[in-house]
């Protein structure tokens, strides 16, 4: 059952992974700008694709890294999700 799951996670993220539809997603100054500089051999349309490349990937790694992290924390068996107030306020109950 476990199994499963992970397996139709992993397919679900691969197929989001290779699914690529190109948009526009500039504003129409931006667009122009970088069109205008384009079209005279500038170089600002590479700059600005990669700037749009990091503040997409950067929230992403974040959540990654915390996911990971808190994975690795509560997989063992031996660990509470209870804080110890709690589970000694339940003891002397």
């Amino acid at each position: 059952n476990k199994a499963l799951k992970i397996l139709v996670f992993v397919f679900a993220f691969g197929l989001f992974m290779a699914y690529h539809v190109p948009v526009k997603a500039q504003c129409a100054i931006c667009s122009a700008n970088v069109s205008t500089n384009k079209s005279n051999g500038g170089k600002a349309a590479n700059g600005l694709n990669n700037g749009i490349i990091y503040l997409l990937v950067t929230p992403y790694l974040a959540v990654c890294i915390v996911g990971y992290v808190w994975y690795k924390k509560y997989r063992r068996k031996d660990v509470s999700l209870q804080t110890s107030t709690m589970s000694a306020a339940l003891k002397t109950d």
